[in-house]
């Protein structure tokens, strides 16, 4: 177990309720285990908290975003008088706290609104195939019940977990939740009617700032070519078909454009395939995995984010934020959460393959005009920083909403 370490201020910690934190961290490459690093740090100097680690986990070093923390291993309960931030997500970083979660509740903080991916993984971790049927079926009437037959024996279709999305068989074991934007607020209400709900921003801290021209040069882009960058796991959701087809448009119609990939997953075979295919090995950059720094290099030189993301598990987009965070507009698809960031800052194409002759649009609109390229990043930056999305900010807005919860059970 971690030792108990003062807040780096010499500041006593607030006398409110004691908050224990359980989500993936650090090095783990998880959008949540980023979330925890930035956020944390702002909330341990306001409150007590008790960070849970992960089953395996070893810390990175002697990182300061785990100042001002005590650490519980990932199999302890939580102390007395302590508040349960429970953070889940739809993959199987989040299986032991689902684990906690069933075993004595807490408040949910909820990154994703569809949680059908993890319900399967958690049967197929402990083989509770009979339970996972029955959830389904709570959740989901006879339709439910049928599809968690299918999926047992291997039947599954992609756009299963979107339209069973089982957001309450675990949310109703939670005494409240915090969310990251109003369509999962909405969604939250609409299957678990009558438990607390409160929103909160992401948060988001805006990267290293890189500088702009010699990233340019560095990634092979000209002065009079359009920079269009794409950030997050690889994965078939994430529009990858809809951006080659949109720069291959772009290149017909003679716009000066092109395309930076940052990013690893399944996909990415496939992606350099497809890319090699179209002959737009000159035009398009695979970087993989980024360090902090190099993303932050990479984000200040584009002229325009890609976020075509669809369909969605009802998260907040963090790689939106980043986006807009360093003042660069990103395209996003024009359907449920995304449609709350401004459309100035971020441009709404249809979703799916449809949304090519939107994104090419958008693209020739920027590359014809250094105005609108000034307007978009302007209102890019704005976008964030009236979003509250700035950690220290982003904090206290979560510390409130828990403290708000845990009235409901006090």
């Amino acid at each position: 177990m971690g030792s108990s370490r003062a807040p780096r201020d010499g500041r006593d910690p607030d006398p409110g309720p004691r908050f224990l934190w359980a989500s993936p961290l650090p090095p783990t490459r998880s959008g949540v285990a980023d979330y925890a690093a930035e956020v944390l740090p702002y909330l341990a100097r306001a409150a007590r908290v008790t960070v849970v680690e992960p089953p395996g986990w070893e810390p990175p070093g002697a990182p300061a975003w785990l100042d001002g923390v005590e650490r519980l291993p990932h199999d302890a309960g939580s102390p007395g008088g302590t508040v349960n931030l429970l953070h889940l997500g739809n993959n199987p970083y989040h299986l032991w706290i689902v684990k906690r979660l069933r075993a004595a509740g807490g408040v949910v903080v909820l990154h994703d609104t569809v949680l059908h991916h993890l319900l399967v993984e958690e049967a197929a971790a402990d083989g509770a195939w009979g339970r996972f049927g029955e959830e389904m079926a709570q959740a989901h009437g006879p339709g439910g019940a049928a599809l968690a037959a299918a999926r047992r024996w291997g039947y599954s279709g992609r756009l299963d977990p979107f339209l069973f999305p089982a957001r309450s068989p675990l949310l109703r074991r939670a005494s409240g939740v915090i969310v990251h934007n109003r369509q999962a607020e909405a969604d939250v209400a609409r299957a678990c009617p009558g438990l607390p709900v409160r929103r909160v921003p992401l948060a988001v801290a805006a990267l290293p700032a890189g500088d702009r021209a010699a990233w340019r040069a560095r990634l092979g882009v000209g002065d009079d070519e359009l920079l269009l960058v794409h950030l997050g796991f690889l994965t078939p959701a994430k529009g990858l078909d809809v951006i080659l087809r949109s720069v291959a448009a772009l290149t017909q119609l003679a716009v000066p454009v092109r395309l930076t990939v940052v990013g690893e997953g399944g996909e990415a075979a496939a992606l350099a395939a497809a890319v090699a295919a179209a002959g737009m090995s000159e035009q398009v950059r695979s970087w993989g995995y980024a360090s902090e720094d190099d993303l932050g290099g990479i984000v200040a030189a584009a002229d325009l984010g890609l976020v075509p993301r669809y369909p969605t598990a009802g998260e907040t987009s963090a790689a939106a934020l980043r986006f807009l965070a360093a003042g660069t507009p990103v395209a996003v698809a024009g359907y449920h959460q995304f449609l709350e960031f401004p459309a100035a800052a971020a441009p709404r194409i249809a979703p799916g393959r449809a949304g090519v002759g939107d994104l090419v649009r958008v693209a020739a609109a920027l590359a014809g005009s250094s105005e609108a390229r000034s307007a978009a990043r302007e209102a890019a930056r704005g976008a964030w920083v009236d979003g509250g999305h700035e950690p220290s900010l982003a904090a206290v807005d979560l510390l409130a909403a828990a403290r708000a919860l845990s009235s409901f059970t006090a």
